[in-house]
């Protein structure tokens, strides 16, 4: 057997982020009568969330902007977005999005099956995730996953992100892993398989999103369950 060791990303690979930040956020937006207040249509409101979200998180994987900076702007910057310049209610909504979103727990099809599966073969099964530390352990333990892991990574660990070599040169270290026999699996092109090939280590592409990226030799799947067919 080829691999001994397998790291999976943690968000929308596993845990499925974009579903619990969506219900999170409705609950949040209802509860503070944002649309009676302020005219705010929710799905417009979550689609420039997401929009803004998103961007923060590039310039943080890509080390333009720390965690501090995202976590003040990307709910300011959506209000602004629709003409409300409010910190303290984007401050609300950070605090208690980061605070609700644990309670929701929704995982990627396929999650625990692929995971007993793995079990049932004898992997040795990792997170390495760009998420923050207490954020991250609560999403593990409150879906129930805890059992499945034997080593958690979380950026905040390290101080870098994936794609950065440091985060990966990290897990295989706490997890006594050689990267010849390690592979990760995650559904983030830059973060997750460049950062992989850039670091030499194996990656099976979650393509979550159908991108259908092309690359010669790559590895793609894209259901959960399709990863039995390389491990």
């Amino acid at each position: 057997m080829k691999f001994r060791h397998i790291f999976f990303d943690l968000d929308n690979t596993l845990w499925d982020h974009r579903k619990n930040a969506y219900l999170t956020l409705k609950d949040l937006f209802n509860r503070k009568e944002i649309n009676s207040l302020y005219g705010i249509d929710f799905e417009e409101f979550h689609n420039k969330y997401d929009e803004i979200n998103e961007r923060l998180w590039e310039q943080i994987r890509d080390g333009e902007i720390d965690k501090e900076y995202l976590r003040q702007h990307r709910f300011y910057d959506t209000f602004l977005f629709f003409g409300v310049d409010n910190t303290e209610l984007a401050e609300h909504f950070e605090i208690n999005f980061l605070d609700e979103i644990v309670g929701y727990n929704e995982l990627v099809d396929g999650t625990k099956e692929v995971l007993d599966y793995l079990k049932d073969k004898n992997y040795n099964i990792h997170i390495i995730s760009n998420g923050f530390y207490d954020v991250t352990h609560r999403k593990i333990k409150g879906s129930g996953l805890t059992p499945y892991f034997e080593t958690i990574t979380s950026a905040d660990d390290v101080g870098v992100r994936k794609p950065n070599p440091k985060i990966f040169e990290f897990a295989l270290g706490k997890a006594n892993a050689q990267k010849e026999e390690s592979i990760l699996i995650g559904d983030d092109w830059i973060a997750d398989v460049k950062g992989s090939q850039g670091f030499g280590m194996d990656v099976i592409f979650f393509d979550a999103l159908k991108e259908d990226k092309q690359e010669e030799k790559l590895k793609s799947v894209k259901h959960l369950l399709d990863i039995k067919s390389f491990l």
